[in-house]
Parts: C-alpha cells; sequence; structure tokens
C-alpha cells in the first residue's frame, strides 16, 4: 500500500511538471479481482512534445513502475486517481496493423486518429495498408475516409508517405463504388507527382468511371490531359529514364473506354476532341474504334468524315457483323440528317435487291457497301460461315469475370506487374458499353447474315419525303422497295400503310397524291383506302376533292360499301343538297350494297391509336405526332463549314461564316457556338469576342428553343472566362450549370486558377480602387470561393 501511495504522488509530480500524463479517475472500493480485470490494457495518450521524458519514465522502474500496474499486489479497498499506461506511438503502429490485418476498420480508423494526434501520420508502411485495407471493403464510408487521408497528406506535402500502387488500388476502388471525383484525383495528383500509372492500371479506373456520366466527362478530360504530354513526340522512347512515362500513354482501349462512355451519355463534341488527339500520339485504330468514330461522327453531322472512314470499315478484315451494320447505320442517319433521301433510299434498295439475291443463294452472306461515289453506294456481299459473330460478341453472354462488387484481392494486384487482370476487367467493362451501343442501332438489321432495312428506316423515310413534299418520289421508293422485298397484300403494302397514315393525320391531299401515284404506275389498291379517304373528305366537306376521288375509284374499279354512301348522303344533307342525298341513296340501292358494310379503316386506325401490335402505320403515326423535327439541314451544313474554320484556326473565315449562316435565315445552335468559342480558346486572348458570343447565346436561348446549353458548350465558355481573368461571366456559367444540375471539373478549373491567377487577390483590398474594380475584385474572391482556394 506505501509504495502505490508513493508512486501515486510521484506521477502527480510529473503531471505538474511536463503535463505528460491524464489520469483516469476511479472513485470507489475495488477488490483485486477487479482491479485486475477492470484497468488491464487502458491507456493515456502523450504530448509529442514531451516523448523523450517518456522514453526516461519508462526506463525508471525503480522509481515509478507504471507499466505493471495491472499485476499490482492484492489489496483490499483503494481510493483515488489512478495512472493508467502512456500510449508508445511505436506500440499504436503495431496495434493498427494488427487491426488492419484483421480486417477491423473501425478500431485501424480510431487508433490512427490517436496517432495523427500524438505523433501525426504513422509509419509509411502503415498509412498505406491502411489505405488497401479500406479499398478492399468497398464501402463508401471507409473509402471517403481513405481518400481524406490521401488528400490531408498532399495538403501537408506528405505525399512520400503514399506509395502508387496503394493509391491506383484506392482508386479502383472509388471508381466501382461510383465516386468518380475522388477517383481521377488520385490518378491526376499521381501523374502531377510524376508516379505514372501503367496504362492497364488506369485503364481499369477510366472503366468504371464510365460507366456515369460525370464519370465519362472525367474520363475524356483525364485521356486529354494524359495524351497531351505525349503529342507530336515530346517523350524520347530511346531514353531508359522514360520507361515509366511510356508505360502510362493512353492505348486503343483506353480511348475506347472513354469515347464509349462520351457517346452512352451524350458529349459527343468531347469525344470528337478525343479522335483529333489520336493521330498526334500515334494511337492505332482497331475495328471497335472505327466503329465508335463512326456513332460520333454521326451524331456530330461529319458526313464527309463518315464518307472518308467508309473506305476503312470496307477494307477492314476483322470486323463482325454488328460493327458492320452499326457503322451502315450511322451512315444512313447521317443521309437522312441532311435530307439526303436520294442517297438513304438508293442505300435501301441496295440492301433488299442484295438480300434478295442471298436468300435465293445457297451461302449467307454480309451485306457490304463499296467505296464508290457519294451519289451511289455500291453494295457487295462478304462470305460468313456458321453464326454471325455478332452473337459471339453480344449475345448468349456469360457470367461476367469481374464484379462490381469485388475488388482483386491486394496482393494479386501487386504481383500482376503488367497488370493482366486490370486490363481483362477493363475489356470486359468496354465490351458492356460496346453492347449498349449496339442496342441504339434502329435502322438497320441482320437476317441470317444479311443486313436488312428495318420499319423505322422506312417510317423515317416516309416522314422526310411527307416533309418536303415529294410525293411521286416517296411513291417511286416505295413501289421500288415492294418489288425487291416479299410480296404482300394489296390492302397491307408499305404505300397503302402511308397513305392510311396520312389519312389519319389530315394530310389529305398528300394521301390522294399517293394513290394517283399508285393508280399511274398500275399498282391495284383495294377498296379500304379509298373507302377511308372519301370518308375524311366528306368530314371536311371538300365537294370538289369527293367528287374527283369518286372519278378515280370509277376508273380503278374500286366498289365503295355502305359507309361510305352514308357518309356521302350525311355530307349531302349537311350542305341543304337533298336532291343529291336521294340520288346517292339511289345509286347505292341499284348497286344492291349492304348497309353496315366493312369497317376495316376504323378498326386498323383504332389498333394504332391503342396498345395493339406496332406495325409501320403506327409507328409512322407515332413518329409524325411525337418525333421531333428534323434540324434544318442547312445548319448542319454551316456548322460542318464552320468548325472546319475553326479547327484551322481560321476565325476571321469562321466569323464571316456564322455572318452568312444568320443572313440565310438559319439559327445557330450549341455546336454552332461551341465550335467558335473553342476556335478562340485555342488561339488565346479572344476574351472579348467570346463574352460577345456569350451575350448572344442567351439572347437567342431566350428567343427560341433552337439554342439549348449543354454541359460541353458551358465548360468551353467556362474555361475561356477563368483562363482570361473573366470571373463576373465565369460566376455567370458557374450559376447556369449548377442550376441546371450538370457536372462541374472543380479540380481542372482550380489548376487553371493556380497557373495563371495565383497570386490574385490576395491580401487586402488597396485602399483606393474604383467600382469597377470592387466588383471585379468581388467576383473573383467568390469564385476562389467556390473552388475552394479561399
Amino acid at each position: 500500500m506505501f509504495s502505490l501511495r508513493k508512486a501515486k504522488l510521484h506521477a502527480v509530480s510529473v503531471h505538474h511538471q511536463s503535463s505528460l500524463f491524464r489520469a483516469i479517475e476511479v472513485t470507489g472500493t475495488q477488490s483485486q479481482a477487479s482491479l485486475q480485470h477492470g484497468l488491464a490494457g487502458k491507456a493515456v495518450l502523450s504530448d509529442s512534445r514531451n516523448h523523450s521524458l517518456l522514453s526516461k519514465l519508462r526506463t525508471s522502474s525503480t522509481r515509478f513502475d507504471v507499466w505493471s500496474i495491472g499485476r499490482t499486489e492484492a489489496f483490499s479497498t483503494i481510493t483515488g486517481s489512478i495512472l493508467l499506461q502512456a500510449r508508445d506511438p511505436a506500440k499504436l503502429n503495431e496495434e493498427i496493423q494488427i487491426a488492419v490485418d484483421q480486417r477491423r476498420c473501425d478500431q485501424a480508423w480510431r487508433l490512427f486518429e490517436q496517432h495523427m494526434q500524438m505523433e501525426g501520420f504513422p509509419r509509411k508502411s502503415v498509412v498505406n495498408n491502411v489505405l488497401v485495407c479500406f479499398a478492399e471493403t468497398l464501402d463508401s464510408n471507409w473509402l471517403q475516409k481513405g481518400y481524406s487521408l490521401v488528400e490531408k497528406a498532399y495538403d501537408e506535402s506528405k505525399q512520400n508517405l503514399l506509395e502508387k500502387e496503394p493509391l491506383v488500388y484506392l482508386s479502383l476502388a472509388l471508381a466501382k463504388s461510383g465516386m468518380a471525383v475522388p477517383a481521377s484525383t488520385i490518378l491526376r495528383k499521381l501523374v502531377e507527382t510524376e508516379e505514372y500509372p501503367h496504362v492497364s492500371a488506369w485503364s481499369a479506373v477510366l472503366a468504371h468511371m464510365s460507366l456515369t456520366g460525370s464519370g465519362s466527362y472525367l474520363s475524356a478530360e483525364l485521356v486529354l490531359e494524359i495524351g497531351y504530354l505525349f503529342q507530336n513526340n515530346r517523350v524520347d522512347p530511346r531514353k531508359k529514364s522514360n520507361a515509366p512515362l511510356l508505360a502510362m500513354k493512353p492505348n486503343t482501349q483506353a480511348l475506347n473506354i472513354a469515347l464509349a462512355g462520351c457517346l452512352l451519355f451524350g458529349t459527343t463534341r468531347k469525344a470528337e476532341e478525343l479522335l483529333d488527339m489520336i493521330p498526334k500520339i500515334g494511337v492505332k485504330a482497331d475495328a471497335n474504334l472505327l466503329v465508335i468514330m463512326a456513332h460520333i461522327y454521326e451524331r456530330n453531322g461529319r458526313r464527309e468524315e463518315l464518307r472518308k472512314l467508309q473506305r476503312h470499315i470496307d477494307e477492314a478484315c476483322n470486323l463482325n457483323d454488328s460493327q458492320f451494320w452499326q457503322f451502315y447505320n450511322c451512315l444512313l442517319m447521317c443521309h437522312l440528317k441532311f435530307g439526303d433521301l436520294e442517297s438513304a433510299s438508293k442505300m435501301v434498295l441496295e440492301m433488299l435487291r442484295r438480300g434478295k439475291v442471298a436468300r435465293n443463294s445457297l451461302g449467307s452472306a454480309v451485306l457490304g457497301f463499296g467505296c464508290g461515289t457519294a451519289e451511289d453506294d455500291r453494295i457487295k456481299l462478304r462470305k460468313v460461315s456458321g453464326k454471325g459473330s455478332e452473337d459471339k460478341e453480344h449475345g448468349n453472354h456469360q457470367t461476367p469475370l469481374f464484379s462490381n462488387n469485388s475488388m482483386i484481392p491486394y496482393e494479386e494486384f501487386v504481383r500482376d506487374r503488367k497488370f493482366l487482370k486490370l486490363e481483362a476487367e477493363a475489356k470486359e467493362v468496354l465490351g458492356s458499353l460496346l453492347a449498349k451501343l449496339h442496342v441504339q442501332v434502329e435502322l438497320i438489321t441482320s437476317e441470317r447474315g444479311v443486313l436488312q432495312p428495318t420499319e423505322e428506316i422506312y417510317v423515317k423515310l416516309a416522314k422526310a419525303f411527307l416533309e418536303s413534299g415529294k410525293m411521286k418520289e416517296l411513291a417511286e421508293f416505295l413501289l421500288k422497295a415492294e418489288h425487291e422485298d416479299s410480296p404482300v397484300s394489296s390492302d397491307n403494302s408499305m404505300l397503302v400503310n402511308v397513305t392510311n397514315a396520312c389519312i389519319s393525320l389530315g394530310m389529305l391531299d398528300q394521301a390522294h397524291d399517293l394513290l394517283d401515284e399508285m393508280r399511274m404506275a398500275g399498282v391495284r389498291t383495294g377498296s379500304s383506302v379509298y373507302s377511308s379517304l372519301l370518308k375524311a373528305y366528306c368530314k371536311t366537306n371538300r365537294t370538289r376533292e369527293v367528287t374527283a376521288l369518286l372519278r378515280d375509284a370509277q376508273k380503278a374499279g374500286i366498289q365503295f360499301d355502305s359507309s361510305c354512301y352514308e357518309a356521302l348522303i350525311q355530307s349531302q344533307v349537311i350542305q341543304n343538297d337533298t336532291h343529291g342525298a336521294l340520288n346517292v341513296f339511289k345509286e347505292m340501292k341499284e348497286a344492291k350494297i349492304q348497309r353496315g358494310g366493312n369497317q376495316q379503316f376504323e378498326k386498323l386506325l383504332k389498333g394504332c391509336e391503342g396498345n395493339a401490335e406496332a406495325g409501320l402505320m403506327s409507328k409512322l403515326l407515332r413518329e409524325i405526332r411525337e418525333g421531333q423535327s428534323n434540324l434544318d439541314a442547312g445548319v448542319h451544313d454551316w456548322n460542318n463549314v464552320i468548325h472546319f474554320f475553326s479547327k484551322k484556326g481560321l476565325m476571321q473565315d469562321a466569323e464571316k461564316a456564322l455572318k452568312r449562316m444568320r443572313s440565310l435565315g438559319h439559327s445557330p445552335n450549341a455546336q454552332t457556338f461551341h465550335s467558335m468559342v473553342t476556335g478562340y480558346a485555342a488561339i488565346g486572348s479572344k476574351y472579348t469576342e467570346v463574352t460577345e458570343l456569350w451575350g448572344e447565346m442567351k439572347s437567342i436561348a431566350a428567343a427560341t428553343s433552337s439554342m439549348r446549353f449543354d454541359q460541353e458548350l458551358l465548360d468551353a465558355v467556362l474555361y475561356t472566362f477563368v483562363r482570361g481573368g473573366f470571373f463576373s461571366r465565369a460566376n455567370e456559367v458557374v450559376e447556369m450549370m449548377e442550376k441546371e444540375k450538370m457536372f462541374v471539373d472543380k479540380y481542372k478549373y482550380r489548376m487553371l486558377f493556380l497557373k495563371y491567377h495565383k497570386t490574385a487577390y490576395k491580401g487586402k483590398a488597396p485602399k483606393v480602387q474604383s467600382e469597377s474594380q470592387l466588383r471585379k475584385r468581388e467576383s473573383g474572391l467568390t469564385f476562389k470561393k467556390w473552388l475552394g482556394l479561399s
């Protein structure tokens, strides 16, 4: 008892002298057993400034044996303060490692925080093992804690504690968990500190990022940033010191992943920036890249680029069926986009003709188009054996080898020095992205290995012909298509379906024109279409057209049913023509027509309006009523001209083209302004011109629906304003993007700000400044605060 009291008094003295220990008060009466069980293992944190004093105390067993307090001799009662064992940082490191080994993340984190309070960061190996432990859980809570640890290390310039492999592993886990921003930030930090990740490793991170909208945008930005390091042979491959950097160079798979993500989430102008970079870094195109390029050119209206690509597609020998028909679907869509109905209809007819030949041949074939002139698409057949290769690529999917719900064990990750498993994982994710692109093909399908047009292309072509008023060309096309395709009944032909659709939409003149074209071509038509048109004329009291239709029907040998006569009688009565009504009734009696005749058209129309099986007529009705009208082909033409000049840096010519475009009545859209803004940004110092364009964009957007701000346009405008220091305008753009819930890459703009405006708006404001200077400073500080730099 005396020795224990003595130890307590000495401890109190040490506490007052150095503030090293914190005591735990235990009040009351305890037995020897309760003391041994209740106090063993408890600890008190040390002050890092008195670490040397703690070491001395630990070695002084004669004066103060605090370490053996758990084995104190027996006693009956004790009242007062009992000092517990102080934490040793080395021991704490061991305990953190033990918790990590046992995958007890909560205890590891608690001990880690204690060490941070005592000594700062633990040992390098412990820090990295904690990161790996958190990454393996794929739990968003632990991943966020791991990322915050990485952020703190970089903020305190302690990045030397972080090893490349654990950081890449954590980045992969973040990407798999849908946390694209921190995943990309880690990769950017690695590149910034010249700890270059292998392309197979960061491609896997890229693949999982590309499964979300913001992640796909960041993926494109990452590839652009990394690819910039390799443009125009900046890195000498002959130097051994450049080997780690060259191992990071984007390859075809990385580009395919980024481009496919952009396509799926609609950022195709960003994708085109990636395409422009490909020849500068010397990446070779594979079959997937060729098809992805076709999709991008089609979305952006680059028809000439598609035609150039056609030669490579036709010469490529490793394209499967799916890739082949995806390209020609894109070409067909582009013809429609430009209003080139002649080229589009010629493609469809050639497909039908070759399909007819293939059906009559013994072997199966894959249809291909030759690389002839722009107006004369030649088609050729390619022999294949067995099943179409698209079945292997897209059908009968096996169970995925990799899952977003699990991570490759870190030991395997480290042993795989060439990252072959991550490369395979990225390839599988790319396959799923490409499969989604394949599903978007609407206009072309394959039957027994032969490319064939779908009903969707007939619908789109019919709509385009109707909108342009080309009734004769539409009738000629549909008649030729029916001649090449399998014969059908006269009442169910494509031409009759289109005519019926016109009648139900109230386009009666167009329907009559189509009937005239059929009659002059010698095509016999059933009575239902004449009957439905006659009733429609009667409802609208178009007497002259009724008379003409009756005459045409008589020439064609059409006999109307009772419902038509009833409609004629009712029309005459409404016009107070009682004599005419009696004549019609008399003619009906003489023709011995029974009442309650055929109601075929009404049944057909009701089927289209309801949930009946979608046929050509119902699809055309839906397309015309609900589908968006095609963008003015002139807008696509002028956009291509402006894009060409902007890409070449010929901004004066681009300005003239924009002025001419407006004078011809074509309204510029987001794509037009995006080309102009990126052109000015490439030249530099053209910030006033971009400001003027910004004002024009806002006025057009307020006046018409043709101008719609999108993420790519606003991002390009924001980049230019931040680069030039126009922070008032930059804040406007940020506000608009956040209002529309668009993703903004803050890391990019933080780096841009630090590069060009690092010393701006620091310190106190000048005592004397104008009102404009005050507003400019406030705008700059607002933007700086938004970036998190204030």
